[in-house]
């Protein structure tokens, strides 16, 4: 294990400003930290948000110098990407810096990942977030990693500037495998908001009043509380893209099959989604 040695000076590198890393990024800048950061397409880089952060050009750019570097991005090949790739991260890394990748992967990967940053003397941490776009702009986002507690202690006071729930796993990738659970239990609870929601409106019945007072017993969830009212809308701000998604459920398809359990739940509604995505709503919220 690297010797990791970080403090509230550290100067911070960070990677993926989607929808989820933007709002993180600048949480990270509103607590002090001094950021440099990087984006594919570089247009969030410009953001008003970002305006105290470092604009650079490459992965490679951004980690040097930096003692810790967080990534956000979407799925195992772009975090590979970032990290090993061209101008990846790798090439401006130092011996004992950190990397917390906040991605949602597979844990093969995150586990692949680890043992090539070794070699270099990279600690690298699992730390997938959850808690959508709304956690990530109030800072309250919840993160499994996969670390012990005692290195949770040592970058907890970075994590503090964008979460408030840190639950260490232990081993490299059981951060993911906790991660791919949540998106089951989200897709589960999502699909059936969705048709509580529909059966309401066919009945014509009052659905604010519905939705209330479903909220007050067992039926409540994430999803009724933070989603039921797009739904009687019919309105869907971008929070999470129904492809990532889709991704995640693959993810944790694959992690279950490995384990030899079948989920049968899951699988229809990653069949709901793979449907929706061929007819064009592969970029809509979830």
């Amino acid at each position: 294990m690297t010797s990791i040695n970080v403090n509230t000076k550290t100067k911070l590198g960070f990677i993926g400003l989607g929808s989820i890393g933007l709002p993180i990024a600048a949480n990270l800048i509103s607590a002090g930290f001094s950021l440099k950061v990087h984006t594919r397409s570089r247009t969030a880089e410009k953001n008003n948000e970002l305006r105290k952060a470092q604009s650079c050009s490459s992965p490679k750019d951004t980690a040097k110098g930096c003692k810790v570097l967080l990534i956000c991005v979407s799925d195992d090949e772009a975090v590979e990407e970032v990290l090993f790739g061209n101008q990846g991260a790798e090439g401006g890394l130092k011996q004992g810096s950190v990397v917390i990748d906040l991605s949602t992967i597979s844990p093969s990967k995150a586990k692949l990942f680890a043992e090539n940053l070794a070699k270099k003397n990279v600690t690298y941490i699992d730390a997938p977030v959850t808690g959508g776009t709304e956690g990530a702009k109030a800072g309250s986002l919840t993160i499994f990693l996969g670390a012990n507690k005692e290195l949770l202690e040592k970058i907890k006071f970075i994590l503090n500037a964008i979460g408030d729930s840190f639950y260490p796993f232990g081993k490299i990738g059981k951060g993911q495998e906790v991660k791919a659970i949540n998106q089951i239990l989200v897709a589960g609870s999502y699909a059936a908001v969705a048709e509580a929601i529909a059966l309401g409106e066919v009945l014509d019945l009052p659905m604010d009043l519905v939705v209330e007072a479903l909220q007050k017993g067992a039926a409540n969830s994430w999803a009724l509380e933070n989603r039921s009212q797009s739904m009687i809308q019919d309105n869907y701000p971008l929070g999470f893209k129904l492809n990532l998604h889709q991704k995640d459920l693959s993810i944790a398809l694959k992690t279950a099959e490995k384990a030899g359990l079948n989920l049968p739940i899951t699988s229809k509604v990653k069949e709901l989604e793979e449907e929706l995505i061929k007819e064009g709503y592969e970029n809509e919220d979830v």
